[in-house]
């Protein structure tokens, strides 16, 4: 595979588009046995390189806080918060992570195509998420503040891999088996029981193969090599093509507001992740 980064991002947003029509053939299982068994599984994608899993506590603790972390306020949210509010929510991290990259990261510094990207991409999601429609619960609001913070937690867990001493991406196998492991520990803790199916546990092998599994190591490798401002701006494809593969699987429909989300995540991610000075150069050369 080529190193440019925009493609590993892209990769990992393809397979992260999955997570919803995966999940919704396991949406009778309890939510943290389902992302504890696949995030063991999505273990064993670097199982291979084990002894790349040694790293520092420090960034040990960093990628458990992304994963686990990220995870568990997730399905508080969703405990605490009407689903829709709490997903938008969740959709924050691009935002985020185009915002926080000159807080968090040094030689990087936003200009009004990044800004403008990302807000648009942002509305765009909105649109997608919500169908146009939205009410505020405020007896919701710690579902809310969960959801925000789940977005905040993997936003920085993002932009700070490339702050800590450089590690091998194999080593995200060790993130995820230790979030795997504390996942199964809430399971046990705050679920009931569960015993899957056959067709269940094949659903919960893709979830750890594809969108729970490598979708992180690809991720990881698109931030390491590439500017998380556009990087940022293109993860808001991630609602669009979710939302599109559950059409197409028929467990969803296409509204009246889909064509002015498609516009505006589009429109976004080509303003955020496109050079236009360069482009410009290009077409004026010829």
């Amino acid at each position: 595979m080529t190193r440019h980064p925009l493609l590993y991002a892209l990769a990992a947003i393809v397979l992260w588009a999955s997570l919803a029509t995966l999940g919704a053939a396991v949406s009778s299982l309890p939510p943290f046995f389902t992302v504890g068994v696949s995030l063991m599984i999505g273990s064993l994608c670097a199982l291979k390189h084990w002894r790349e899993w040694q790293v520092p506590p420090a960034t040990l603790l960093l990628g458990v806080t992304g994963l686990f972390g990220y995870h568990f306020f997730l399905f508080l949210a969703f405990r605490l918060a009407p689903a829709v509010e709490a997903n938008l929510l969740n959709y924050l991290w691009p935002l985020l992570i185009v915002l926080l990259s000159p807080v968090l990261l040094s030689g990087y510094h936003l200009s009004a195509r990044h800004i403008l990207g990302a807000l648009a991409g942002f509305a765009g999601a909105a649109l997608v998420v919500t169908g146009g429609q939205l009410s505020i619960n405020l007896a919701a609001l710690p579902g809310y503040g969960s959801a925000v913070l789940a977005a905040l937690l993997w936003a920085c867990y993002s932009l700070l891999t490339k702050r800590v001493r450089p590690f091998p991406t194999a080593a995200i196998g060790g993130f995820c088996l230790l979030s795997g492991v504390l996942s199964l520990l809430c399971h046990t803790l705050m679920e009931a029981p569960v015993s899957p199916s056959t067709s269940q546990w094949l659903t919960l092998l893709l979830l750890g193969a594809g969108p729970m599994g490598l979708a992180f190591f690809l991720w990881d490798k698109a931030l390491k090599l590439g500017d998380p401002r556009q990087i940022g701006a293109l993860s808001y494809l991630t609602p669009l093509l979710s939302t599109l593969l559950l059409v197409a699987s028929g467990r969803g429909q296409l509204g009246p507001t889909t064509g002015a989300a498609i516009a505006l995540i589009v429109g976004g991610a080509l303003a955020g992740t496109l050079d236009w000075q360069a482009l410009r150069r290009k077409l004026s050369a010829r």
